[in-house]
């Protein structure tokens, strides 16, 4: 019974809590390309300045790869921005 309930979990809430983190990841490189433009930074400075590869931040910016947190608390922190994580609690 436990290894079916644990099935269901991958199954059911795995899927899309994957790809709700895939969209905020998204949302946050978006904002994160919009402030690098207000400020009128290019990639390389802001890769400079973040200690971020130049290759990370590009494939970034265009939809490739998967930033870690920690990168992209480098990248906020350069550009003056803040990460807030929220755990809910389930009642």
């Amino acid at each position: 019974m436990q290894l079916v309930a644990l099935l269901l979990f991958y199954i059911i809430f795995i899927p899309k809590f994957t790809i709700k983190v895939q969209y905020m990841t998204l949302l946050l490189i978006e904002q994160i390309k919009e402030r690098r433009k207000v400020l009128d930074i290019t990639q390389e400075t802001l890769a400079e300045i973040s200690g971020v590869g130049l290759r990370t931040l590009k494939q970034f910016e265009s939809g490739k790869g998967n930033p870690t947190l920690e990168t992209l608390q480098k990248l906020c922190d350069a550009l003056g921005l803040e990460i807030r994580l929220e755990i809910k609690t389930v009642e």
